[in-house]
């Protein structure tokens, strides 16, 4: 497990691909576990644990995770992230480069929950919710380009379902309609930094994860001391 800042109240990981944030019905021991294990032997913790999960990443998806490591933090981070006051930048490797290198998508997600997935309208629908990102193009391999994606509302799959509708799939995203899988079972989206106000301490947090080993994301690797 790779932690990228520790301290009283907040710790955040660097999640792979195949680690899911909290458990569900496969069974898999979640990060969140993984975690708190780590903390009981780094800190000889007697007892349970605690530890607050204030927000998810798909399972497919790498990158940063915050946690909290007190009800106090666990309290004001929620209010954070539910209000917006978490800057959350992502990037992702995709089939095809966008016709407009950098620009806002608006579009209405329904999602339906027996399949799992989200499916985006222009213009509102039924149980549909606005969701709103801002992209733009930081490079071009020989077949894939590299965007760079921040979140103005969290929706569910919002990223991979937006980015499909404008003919850009998420390498590996075989829900999303790109056409191989990726070897680890993963998608090209990696939560590649995170920004906000400490809940106790009040000093900026700015985060950055480094980028999955593999070949796909070495091609793009020159743009981090860019970026």
């Amino acid at each position: 497990m790779e932690v990228i800042y520790d301290d009283n109240h907040i710790i955040v990981v660097n999640k792979t691909v195949s680690e899911i944030v909290q458990g569900d019905k496969t069974g898999d021991e979640p990060l969140s576990e993984s975690v708190k294990r780590y903390l009981k032997e780094k800190y000889a913790k007697p007892g349970n644990v605690f530890l607050g999960v204030v927000h998810r990443l798909d399972r497919p998806v790498s990158g940063l995770v915050v946690f909290a490591k007190t009800s106090k933090a666990l309290t004001r981070l929620n209010e954070m992230f539910r209000n917006g006051e978490v800057e959350k930048t992502y990037w992702a490797v995709v089939r095809q480069r966008p016709e407009q290198e950098e620009g806002e998508l608006v579009h209405y997600l329904v999602r339906n929950e027996k399949m799992n997935k989200s499916f985006a309208y222009n213009k509102e629908v039924r149980n549909s919710k606005k969701a709103v990102l801002h992209y733009r193009l930081l490079g071009c391999s020989q077949n894939y380009s590299l965007l760079e994606v921040n979140l103005m509302t969290g929706r569910h799959h919002q990223i991979r379902c937006q980015l499909a509708k404008i003919g850009c799939p998420i390498k590996g995203d075989l829900k999303y309609g790109f056409p191989r899988s990726n070897p680890d079972g993963g998608i090209s989206l990696h939560a590649r930094r995170v920004r906000f106000i400490h809940p106790v301490s009040k000093k900026v947090i700015d985060l950055t994860a480094p980028l999955p080993s593999d070949n796909v994301w070495k091609c793009f690797q020159q743009f981090c001391s860019e970026k």
